[in-house]
């Protein structure tokens, strides 16, 4: 744990349309983790609590096909969100995240999220569009890549 500073991270589309005192702001929020590679953040099924935010390191993700066969489904590094749905719904991991190069993550747990919609509803709205612009982000490309899976073995 320790100091959170995103100054070179501002450019991340999750803060979007953000001031930089609102940044700022938010970094008094989220919790600073070093974790080394090979080390999982979360599994698929569990409950989501936190969004992650990656300053630096690489992580992958993946998803279970069936007993003992996973699918990495992308590799994220520097500016990259994953589990941004915990904070929305605090529903169920729908993949697993691993650490595959020693990582510096920014987390912000959903009990904070929760916190700053109640005590600053224009911040916590603009965050809340990000991470819903993320995430829709990441189904159309899915989808996209679906149709070129489909299409490739049709030809």
């Amino acid at each position: 744990m320790g100091q959170v500073n995103f100054s070179d991270l501002s450019g991340s589309p999750l803060f979007n349309g953000m001031a930089t005192k609102e940044i700022e702001f938010l970094s008094s929020i989220f919790t600073l983790n070093q974790i080394q590679a090979g080390k999982t953040i979360f599994v698929e099924n569990m409950p989501g609590k936190s969004l992650y935010l990656i300053r630096q390191g690489t992580v992958q993700i993946s998803q279970m096909l069936a007993e003992m066969d996973e699918q990495v489904l992308l590799t994220l590094d520097s500016g990259d969100v994953f589990g941004e749905m915990a904070v929305i719904d605090g529903g169920n991991r729908s993949a697993t995240a691993k650490i595959t190069k020693n990582a510096i993550l920014y987390s912000l747990a959903q009990k904070d999220f929760n916190a700053l919609v109640s005590e600053k509803p224009r911040l916590g709205l603009q965050l809340t569009l990000n991470i819903v612009r993320l995430f829709s982000s990441r189904i159309r490309n899915v989808k996209k890549d679906y149709r070129t899976m489909l299409t490739a073995s049709l030809a």
